[in-house]
């Protein structure tokens, strides 16, 4: 029997992939991250599933869940809100089914960068403005940051970059990246992204700190920092140049 890890979107049911939701419906067992993860795609299980809320679970005690659902048989839809491939603690997980001999696999989710971005109506590379993103996050007491990974580091490629768990500590973010981009340069924070409670964000980085703390936002937030945001008179993308040659062979 199989445990798929699955992305379930950044919190609008409907941005559920054509994948994940078929594997919803046809696994008798379901592990789901607890308020991350939209309610209504547990709807999609099937009828006498086991369903399991895994908010309040050690990582032991949620793998105990996984390899007992083998033994006796029976495929695991594991949900995680956004992509498995970002900050989902699936590292973790399949180094556990790894030494326990259980097979699994990935499916991928909409990102919440990518839902943010959505929302904002912008792309994260624009020609000759940037054409890299950088997705990071900042220390916590359970988690530090590798050597090197700070964002003042990061921030000096002047890359994009979209910054995750960290609104609660947006005075510490703006005070790193006012190095490298400036005050002047155009940040947006937005917070529980494609979700009816969505809330969107947009300053600079000498202003997005007072509107976060006047909006309450403290979590389910990413923070995009970059020129992209503001661009404009940039040329064109070459694949959709008109000096461009299209001719076909």
């Amino acid at each position: 029997m199989t445990v798929r890890f699955i992305g379930a979107g950044p919190g609008a049911p409907d941005l559920i992939t054509l994948r994940g939701a078929r594997i919803i419906g046809e696994s008798p067992v379901c592990l789901y991250a607890g308020s991350l993860v939209p309610t209504e795609l547990l709807e999609m299980c099937p009828e006498g599933a086991e369903i399991v809320d895994t908010a309040r679970l050690s990582l032991d005690e949620i793998t105990e869940k996984l390899v007992a659902a083998h033994h006796a048989g029976k495929d695991v839809a594991r949900l995680h809100s956004g992509d498995p491939s970002i900050y989902s603690a699936v590292a973790e997980q399949v180094r556990r089914l790894e030494a326990a001999g259980v097979d699994y696999e990935i499916v991928p989710g909409v990102p919440a960068f990518a839902a943010a971005a959505a929302t904002l109506g912008r792309e994260l590379t624009v020609p000759g403005v940037a054409q890299s993103i950088i997705l990071t996050r900042v220390s916590t007491l359970s988690t530090a940051m590798p050597d090197g990974e700070d964002l003042a580091t990061l921030g000096a490629s002047g890359a994009t970059l979209v910054i995750h768990l960290a609104a609660h500590r947006i005075d510490q973010v703006v005070d790193e990246l006012r190095g490298p981009y400036g005050g002047d340069c155009p940040v947006a924070v937005v917070a529980f992204a494609s979700r009816p409670d969505e809330i969107v964000l947009r300053g600079t980085v000498d202003s997005i700190a007072a509107q976060v703390h006047d909006a309450g936002v403290t979590k389910t937030a990413v923070i995009v920092v970059g020129r992209v945001l503001g661009a404009a008179g940039f040329p064109d993308s070459y694949l959709y140049s008109a000096t461009r040659s299209r001719v076909t062979h």
